[in-house]
């Protein structure tokens, strides 16, 4: 006599297994749901960070900036806004630890790049902004290389590296002839060097460009500078009359009036 066979538990089985695979797919759905949700709100709170700090509002700016960190700090994009908002602050130890941030979050991010050599000219860490300019010039997808050749060259010139200095920036003008920072550093570099005229040249040109009220009264006061070692007095104190009245409390209207003191 035939013995009946217990029924199978394999349906069970795979239904069990059907049953926990259903559980996870919801998870993962509700986590990816959670994580899109989480980048919408930092992105929102970034844009009204940009839109504070353009404002002048920027304590209330890089509070949400700081939010929006916080929903998603691997943004290179998030990093390097914190770091320019820093620096607004005049917080460059702040700055430099959100730029290195971004660029270790994503090396390719330029600005952050761009911006960090920059503040380490600032700084008078001449070495340090030689690296990071020098990363940017070698990189082929940099698309505005004219800007890295002017810190590279303005950081060479604050080391005394004058024939270093000269190729980064004359590279730099082949790329771009109107960029005023190119035009500045040459300026300075040809005076540095005696050729009084040839720098002359170069701060006209600024002035030509421009660039804004601080940047012009320095030009200013520079062309003052060299028109009274050429023995050009009067044309001079109107350059350096010019300086004053463009920034009236900034550092070179500061400084050209007191040149005009000294030469009462």
């Amino acid at each position: 006599m035939w013995k009946q066979s217990p029924p199978s538990a394999q349906p069970i089985v795979w239904l069990c297994v059907f049953a926990l695979l259903l559980g996870i797919g919801c998870a993962s759905s509700t986590r990816r749901a959670e994580d899109a949700l989480r980048l919408r709100q930092a992105e929102s709170h970034f844009d009204i960070g940009l839109d504070h700090i353009s404002k002048d509002r920027v304590a209330l700016g890089l509070r949400e900036l700081l939010h929006a960190e916080s929903l998603n700090p691997q943004s290179p994009r998030i990093q390097q806004a914190l770091a320019d908002t820093y620096l607004m602050r005049r917080k460059p130890v702040k700055a430099e630890e959100h730029y290195l941030r971004s660029l270790k979050i994503e090396p390719t991010y330029h600005e952050s790049r761009l911006n960090l050599s920059m503040l380490y000219t600032h700084l008078d860490r001449y070495e340090e902004s030689l690296i990071q300019t020098s990363i940017l010039v070698d990189d082929a997808t940099f698309p505005r290389p004219w800007r890295a050749l002017a810190n590279k060259g303005l950081a060479e010139y604050r080391l005394g590296q004058f024939g270093e200095a000269r190729r980064s920036l004359e590279l730099g003008l082949d790329y771009r002839e109107d960029y005023w920072p190119t035009l500045l550093y040459l300026g300075m570099l040809e005076v540095e060097e005696g050729r009084q005229l040839e720098g002359l040249f170069f701060f006209r040109q600024v002035l030509e460009q421009k660039p804004g009220l601080e940047v012009q009264a320095q030009a200013n006061y520079r062309i003052g500078d060299v028109l009274i070692a050429l023995g050009k007095r009067e044309r001079a104190i109107g350059h350096l009359r010019a300086a004053v009245a463009q920034t009236p409390g900034g550092s070179w209207g500061l400084k050209s009036e007191e040149y005009l003191i000294r030469l009462r």
